[in-house]
């Protein structure tokens, strides 16, 4: 019998959007039994959260203090105690999936299918390679576990108003006792999340500084969204690498996108081809960011973009 497992990532309070989005591409699998499991030191408010998703037939509910913080190493041993049971294991392909999805497959011995983007059939799938200029598709052997990691970029959230059961799970495996949690850096976290806002306002290697990204912070702010960058800003020391867009980064699909100073690698477009609307700012008319912009000025980006803030208001 067919069935799917999703690993949920959140934050031990708030289900990550990147769950609704695999939700979504598990349900073009055409099997009806799609199960989620959430690990969390009290994974009560998350399991609810996961059982309201439209799609989801049953969630699993794993406690222990183990799981109070989303460790791969930790995390893997137990759903291979979990795959018996599934034709498929999913998870988003944020960095928690890329994370965790290759070392369950290989605790189980088989391939990991990488970037789904879109679904043939229940063990077909096309995923990009090449940057994303190309398209290959590719099938699963009959009787072999499906592995997975779904492209959110390309899949829609589940909406609310499902009804699925909570089921309490102990869990089954022994710490390996190799890896434990020491701290977390980054950024406050204030702002939208980068990968699920409508909205992001990007900054290049143009920008010169981190000071000069003060110019990004504050339209983002005007505008409610998110901030982004390249990964020649991040490389240069302005910005952390979690705010990175693009191949090695984080792969977005934002209503609008505004690429600021940003030229416009084939590594960074990867990153924002599904973006709605993309604005591109740079003094260069000849960046190939302009190829695939919208919407294009031409100018000294620290004159355009105050003046951009302040003609919203």
């Amino acid at each position: 019998m067919s069935a799917i497992l999703i690993i949920a990532e959140h934050d031990g309070k708030q289900l990550n959007p990147s769950t609704a989005k695999t939700v979504t591409g598990a349900t073009g699998l055409g099997i009806s039994q799609i199960d989620v499991v959430v690990f969390a030191a009290d994974p009560d408010q998350v399991a609810g959260q996961a059982a309201a998703l439209q799609g989801v037939s049953r969630v699993l509910s794993v406690a222990g203090e183990d799981f109070a913080h989303p460790l791969a190493a930790r995390l893997a041993p137990e759903v291979k105690a979990l795959a018996g049971d599934y034709s498929h294991i999913l998870a988003p392909s944020t960095t928690f999936g890329k994370d965790l999805l290759p070392r369950v497959a290989a605790l189980l011995g088989v391939n990991q299918v990488s970037d789904i983007q879109e679904v043939v059939d229940e063990r077909t799938f096309k995923r990009p390679i090449y940057a994303g200029n190309a398209i290959v598709t590719l099938r699963v052997p009959e009787g072999i576990p499906v592995v997975a990691t779904i492209r959110t970029a390309s899949f829609a959230a589940a909406g609310d108003g499902g009804q699925a059961e909570v089921t309490a799970l102990d869990a089954q495996a022994a710490d390996p006792g190799h890896t434990r949690y020491i701290k977390t850096e980054g950024s406050d976290g204030s702002g939208p999340d980068l990968a699920s806002a409508p909205i992001v306002v990007s900054g290049g290697r143009a920008m010169g500084s981190s000071e000069g990204f003060d110019i990004i912070y504050s339209l983002a702010a005007r505008l409610g969204a998110a901030v982004g960058a390249s990964r020649a800003a991040v490389d240069a020391g302005y910005v952390p690498n979690e705010l990175q867009v693009g191949q090695t980064g984080k792969i977005i699909a934002p209503d609008l996108y505004f690429a600021v100073g940003i030229s416009g690698a084939i590594q960074h477009l990867t990153g924002i081809k599904d973006a709605g609307t993309i604005v591109a700012i740079n003094k260069d008319a000849e960046a190939p960011i302009f190829e695939i912009a919208d919407l294009g000025l031409v100018g000294d980006l620290f004159e355009l973009v105050p003046e951009l803030e302040k003609a919203l208001g």
